[in-house]
């Protein structure tokens, strides 16, 4: 998948979901676009080589994922407990959508309030 695609991708997971590029104070992470939903990470890359996507991830799920596909590996500067990198290059592209909507729900699960019917 290519890097428009991708990030058209990640934007049309929802009307929740914001684009930005919060390191641009750092020299090495300035081209970094990160997405957000609830206000937190849940997808970024950087856009210069776009070889590298980081997504948040169940911790064990993370073994299997990297024994099965070559293309996860180890996340860009996140803990490898609880986030994985994605070769968007090698990786098949619905594994990259399945892997990148995963975290999306992770994230958005975890920081948005549940609402209970009554």
């Amino acid at each position: 998948m290519n890097i428009e695609d991708y990030r058209s991708f990640c934007l049309s997971l929802g009307p929740d979901v914001e684009e930005k590029m919060p390191f641009s104070a750092f020299r090495q992470a300035a081209e970094v676009l990160v997405f957000y939903v609830a206000g937190h990470m849940f997808a970024f890359f950087d856009c210069n080589t776009f070889s590298v996507v980081t997504l948040k991830c169940q911790p064990d799920r993370i073994p299997d994922l990297r024994e099965r596909y070559s293309c996860v590996g180890r996340p860009y500067n996140e803990s490898p407990r609880f986030w994985i990198g994605v070769d968007p290059a090698a990786a098949p592209d619905p594994l990259l959508r399945e892997l990148t909507l995963n975290s999306y729900s992770i994230v958005k699960d975890k920081y948005t309030k549940k609402t209970s019917k009554p």
